[in-house]
């Protein structure tokens, strides 16, 4: 892996200034504040709101909380994509911070996942990162770790513990000298007007020619209409950590520096603003 380590630091400690109102239906012994949170992008949304619960119950009748679920504009935000697809996809060009609203009633079950533990973020969060594995290097690397450093994963990405995290996750983005890069490219790309959750397919990150391909072969192949017209103007964005990357980026430096740590890059199509 080339160690370009500021990437991965900077990638590492986004955050999203956030505020968080309770839904105006939500009965109350008196008025909730707002309360606000810098959101780091690479976790999950029920990972980091342990504090907004709080705040928030503080005012509830405890008869009426049940299971807590956030919402932005109407739609209800899945806890099983990290907090910067979910901004990137829904709100990247509004004005910060990012209003989300809490709710503790009326859950959309058919939208959302239920959520009754961290273990439950965990079981997700590993599932993704042995995936990935497997489509890098056949899963080698992941089996041969033992349980404590899958822990270490999980315990680095729970504390935002950078070092922790990275100690271990440093050898699921290495390969063989005499490779040229991964096996498969871990990617999904999720599109912001439709309904469809995400598209993933088989995708190498060298061509047959022995030159890398890039982010922009990957769209031409997966998503073609994130492409811009020859004779047109470009009606998207493609947004990975809440930046544009060149489409010339190698997808295999993509992959080893800009996935999300369950080891997948994830990349949002959305539409240009056209102010």
């Amino acid at each position: 892996m080339t160690d370009d380590k500021d990437v991965l630091r900077d990638v590492w400690f986004g955050r999203i200034p956030t505020c968080f109102t309770l839904y105006q239906d939500e009965i109350t012994e008196r008025e909730a504040e707002p309360y606000y949170l810098l959101l780091p992008r690479i976790s999950y949304l029920t990972l980091v709101t342990d504090k907004v619960k709080k705040h928030f119950q503080k005012v509830m009748r405890q008869e009426e909380v049940s299971e807590i679920w956030f919402e932005y504009e109407g739609t209800p935000l899945k806890w099983h994509y990290p907090i910067g697809l979910l901004f990137d996809l829904h709100a990247s060009n509004t004005a910060l911070p990012w209003s989300i609203t809490v709710h503790f009633k009326n859950f959309p079950e058919k939208d959302l996942l239920h959520c009754h533990s961290k273990d439950v973020i965990e079981a997700h969060f590993m599932a993704c990162i042995k995936e990935a594995d497997a489509l890098k290097h056949k899963s080698q690397v992941i089996n041969e770790m033992q349980k404590k450093d899958h822990k270490q994963l999980w315990m680095g990405l729970q504390n935002d513990k950078f070092e922790q995290f990275w100690a271990i996750n440093r050898k699921l983005m290495e390969y063989p000298p005499e490779d040229s890069g991964f096996r498969y490219i871990p990617f999904r790309i999720y599109q912001a007007t439709t309904e469809r959750p995400f598209i993933q397919k088989l995708f190498r990150p060298i061509a047959s020619g022995g030159q890398l391909h890039t982010l922009g072969d990957l769209l031409k192949d997966v998503c073609p209409s994130a492409i811009a017209p020859e004779d047109g103007e470009q009606k998207t964005q493609v947004m990975i950590h809440g930046i544009e990357p060149m489409l010339e980026t190698p997808l295999q430096w993509l992959s080893e520096h800009m996935s999300y740590p369950d080891n997948f890059l994830h990349i949002s199509i959305i539409p240009r603003p056209t102010d």
